[in-house]
């Protein structure tokens, strides 16, 4: 199990003001997720609870599918929820809370017809055991959906540093076969993987848009490049063609 510094990444998020504008791989998976969980056939009084709300890309395209009729929406970054809240408004029966996804389910009363979350759990110290205390929360006919990034995400910066001799101190996501092992233990259970091409001009852009995001927080124990060997790092990266792949992998757990 890796131990993510959780008090870095809930800051990190906490202040990315300008994630909305930034974020388009995080916008289209979470409205691919949203046509996913509409095709379910919830019924049109589902208690519905969102992990990792961010700034409402996944809870908007939700509520425009008309899914739920008793919301749950939260993050564990306060400013992520007032933005989520200020994007989709306030409603009977629409709730919203400061909540550590992973750490904090002990504050949850009832069950949940849908339990869901978009490019948030890549972010948890144990998705096993996270995963198995959401299914706990399901009602007998609900579902637990949700997308996380694999371990090709960011492959091509990757790359660059080991063209360079370096090691990126970005975080190693699980591999997908990884994921779809974990998954054996529920029944039924499925699993999809798709990729995601994000362009940029070059390492600056890639670099300044993961800030932008919040998607910062380094392995433990990295120790940050010298200015010399991040240039190096950079320019390889920009002889690839500077792009960089998201590997999502969906999970559809029934109860």
């Amino acid at each position: 199990m890796t131990m993510i510094d959780q008090t870095r990444v809930t800051t990190a998020f906490d202040r990315a003001e300008h994630y909305a504008g930034h974020a388009g791989v995080q916008r289209e998976v979470a409205q691919a997720l949203a046509a996913r969980i509409a095709a379910l056939g919830l019924p049109d009084d589902a208690r519905v609870l969102e992990i990792g709300c961010g700034t409402g890309f996944l809870t908007k395209a939700l509520l425009d599918y008309g899914i739920g009729g008793e919301w749950l929406v939260t993050d564990k970054a306060p400013g992520m929820v007032a933005r989520c809240r200020s994007v989709v408004g306030e409603a009977p029966g629409r709730n919203f809370a400061v909540l550590d996804g992973e750490y904090g389910l002990g504050a949850l009363e009832g069950r949940f017809g849908l339990v869901c979350a978009s490019m948030t759990m890549q972010w948890f110290d144990d998705l096993a055991g996270t995963v198995e205390r959401l299914v706990q929360l399901l009602e007998p006919d609900g579902h637990l959906v949700f997308n996380t990034l694999a371990g090709e995400t960011f492959a091509e910066w990757r790359g660059a540093h080991a063209a360079c001799g370096l090691e990126a101190g970005a975080i190693a996501f699980p591999t997908a076969e990884a994921l779809m092992q974990m998954l054996r233990r529920f029944s039924p259970a499925a699993l999809t993987v798709e990729r995601h091409v994000e362009r940029h001009e070059n390492a600056r852009q890639f670099l300044e848009r993961l800030k932008l995001v919040g998607a910062t927080t380094p392995r433990p124990g990295h120790v940050p490049l010298s200015p010399g060997n991040l240039r190096r790092v950079m320019a390889a990266f920009d002889t690839d063609g500077a792009q960089a792949t998201y590997e999502v992998v969906t999970c559809h757990i029934a109860g």
